[in-house]
């Protein structure tokens, strides 16, 4: 048995949570507790706090975590990233009152930083030869600048809102942070050939993720340029139809380039174009 560490409750949670239903892992208890079996697949859920998710996995109480790269880099602990997973995005930022004029980094010497991150925020400021004082905070750190706790924040910044709500305006980007599964050093190899699986299954959601499956009709005086058009992920499958002179072409498209390469079929005569979502892909 497996046991996987994922936060709590939030975004990441959520997330989490899918990306587990999507890959087969569906839990036993409806009514969430601290601890999880899954049905039909050799793991079990822990729910913790984001910040006890890299001690956690170090140490062992559990095999593997999904957690926010930035938790990870400021906990420090010693445990091994498996994969980056790339939702749950988000960055961290020096954010300051947005009526102060700002020109450089040299704005922050002497000055007082709140935040819930000075592992992270003492490497930077080290870095940049910067000397401020960091106030360390839990909880709403983005008022901080407003009630006279500091001059400055340094926070997660996902959308940028809540620093517009709080008249405060991003100044420096420190580093950017997805969702990572992480794992403890030396797993037995029972243990690695379930997280391989568990991989695998992430992987094939994954991979689907953006992508449609494309099905038309084509006519075969136009199936070469058709086909520059549709690269498969090797190359299209090509069946003759009943009708002569016509083929059914089905391919796999990026959902980013849809309505371009729409365009271009129909241009070169193709009908019948069928789209359909793509819920996992084995490459």
């Amino acid at each position: 048995m497996l046991r996987i560490a994922v936060q709590s409750k939030g975004r990441l949670f959520e997330e989490t949570m899918e990306l587990l239903e999507e890959a087969g892992i569906k839990l036993n208890n409806k009514k969430r507790t601290l601890l999880v079996p899954a049905k039909g697949f050799p793991i079990e859920v822990l729910f913790l706090r984001d910040d006890d998710i890299p001690q956690a996995v170090a140490t062992g109480v559990a095999d593997i975590g999904i957690v926010g790269e930035n938790e990870f880099v400021e906990k420090n602990e010693d445990a091994t990233i498996v994969k980056r997973l790339g939702f749950s995005t988000c960055r961290l930022s020096l954010a300051i009152p947005k009526d102060e004029d700002y020109q450089n980094l040299g704005w922050f010497e002497g000055k007082k930083i709140a935040t819930s991150y000075p592992h992270i925020l003492k490497q930077y400021l080290q870095q940049s030869n910067i000397n401020s004082e960091i106030h360390v905070i839990t909880g709403s750190v983005e008022i901080s600048p407003s009630i006279g706790l500091a001059d400055a924040i340094f926070d997660i910044v996902s959308s940028g809102g809540t620093l517009v709500s709080n008249r405060l305006k991003e100044v420096e980007i420190v580093m950017q942070s997805e969702a990572l599964l992480i794992a403890t050093n030396h797993l037995p190899g029972e243990k690695q050939a379930i997280l391989d699986e568990l991989i695998f299954r992430i992987e094939a959601v994954q991979t689907a993720t953006d992508k449609k499956y494309i099905m038309l009709n084509a006519p075969e005086e136009k199936l070469d340029e058709i086909i520059g058009v549709l690269p498969g992920m090797k190359s299209p499958t090509v069946t003759p139809l009943a009708t002569k002179g016509w083929c059914s072409v089905q391919s796999v498209i990026d959902d980013e380039s849809f309505w371009a390469v729409i365009s271009s079929l129909k241009s070169l005569g193709a009908e019948g174009i069928i789209v359909l979502p793509i819920e996992k892909m084995i490459l």
